[in-house]
């Protein structure tokens, strides 16, 4: 909690500094429409994670189990670590910074920066740093949905719609099939086999870069662009 804080903190001022603007600028209002921004990204992204998963269980031949021990408490416990987590890197990478670069050098190349500096930081959250391939898969994928995220920022002239992309696609993927840090939680794989060398590969590609061209291309062609 300390960390989003901060990080409200340090936008606030940065967004005086240089732009002579409040943290609203990071388009947090009018509510209602920012609010339903928020639940569209959460639902777009968390259903085409959920069609990547059920692909994967596909593939596998694997089939999905609720998890015996689960309780709300295990849930909601799961969706405010992805929430903090979630808030912090949209403050880091769609907020304040993002927004005084639009306004300096202009969206296209705004975009891209932010979208290699997620790139990169994941390859200190992963920690991968070191190993090239993945480092370059990483790079590629996180890269890639950081842009699609970005755009959504660019044309929005809002945070809240990249946070419920960013938020449905970490809630789904963590909490609801238990792929993330904190174990298991709602649904547990079960059975299935391994997946050979190609087929991993496609399998690894839904994720990491099908879902993220799908996204940059629903944002760039359906997403209207709102005047400044």
């Amino acid at each position: 909690m300390l960390g989003i804080l901060f990080g409200f903190i340090i936008s606030w001022l940065l967004l005086y500094v240089f732009e002579k603007k409040s943290i609203l600028a990071l388009g947090f209002l009018p509510f209602g429409k920012r609010f339903f921004q928020f639940i569209s990204g959460f639902l777009i992204t968390g259903f085409l994670c959920v069609l990547a998963q059920v692909f994967e269980s596909y593939l596998q031949s694997s089939s999905w189990v609720i998890n015996d021990q689960i309780s709300s408490s295990l849930i909601l416990n799961s969706f405010w670590w992805d929430f903090k987590s979630v808030l912090t890197e949209e403050l880091i990478f769609r907020g304040a910074i993002l927004y005084i670069l639009i306004h300096k050098i202009g969206n296209s190349k705004s975009i891209l920066i932010s979208a290699i500096a997620f790139g990169v930081y994941h390859w200190f959250s992963y920690g991968i740093l070191g190993n090239t391939l993945p480092m370059v898969l990483i790079f590629l994928g996180t890269g890639l949905m950081g842009y699609s995220w970005a755009l959504a920022f660019a044309k929005t002239k809002s945070i809240m719609f990249p946070f419920g992309l960013h938020l449905g696609w970490n809630f789904v993927y963590n909490t609801v099939f238990s792929k993330g840090p904190l174990g298991e939680t709602i649904l547990i794989s079960s059975g299935g086999k391994e997946l050979s060398d190609w087929v991993s590969l496609l399998n690894f590609s839904t994720g990491m870069f099908i879902v993220p061209a799908i996204l940059i291309i629903y944002v760039h062609y359906f997403v209207a662009k709102e005047k400044s």
